[in-house]
């Protein structure tokens, strides 16, 4: 069984057991989270789609941990032929959640 979720903005293909990087969260190490936002709920080839999303369905979650921090971005820019250089990185913060069931 897997669903599709909408969190914060984003879509994200879960499935029970499986670990997911989203922006970061208010929420503490150790709480459950539940997520409305199903879009797609695929059971063993039974497939529900909502519109906009399932009726009834939602994605429970733990957070592992609220301050993971993503890879390094570099944001380069330059002006050619004018000595114009500037670099920057970013790294973005992130909550690690495991997704511990699916409710359809």
């Amino acid at each position: 069984m897997y669903a599709i979720v909408e969190i914060q903005g984003q879509q994200f293909n879960v499935e029970a057991g499986k670990k997911l990087f989203v922006n970061r969260m208010v929420a503490e190490k150790g709480a459950v989270v539940e997520f409305d936002k199903v879009l797609l709920v695929d059971n063993e080839g039974k497939v529900k789609v909502g519109a906009p999303t399932v009726k009834g369905a939602k994605v429970v979650c733990e957070v592992l941990d609220n301050e993971c921090r993503g890879e390094k971005i570099l944001v380069f820019h330059k002006k050619r032929r004018k000595g114009y250089k500037k670099l920057n990185g970013h790294r973005q913060d992130l909550t690690n959640l495991i997704v511990k069931e699916i409710i359809a």
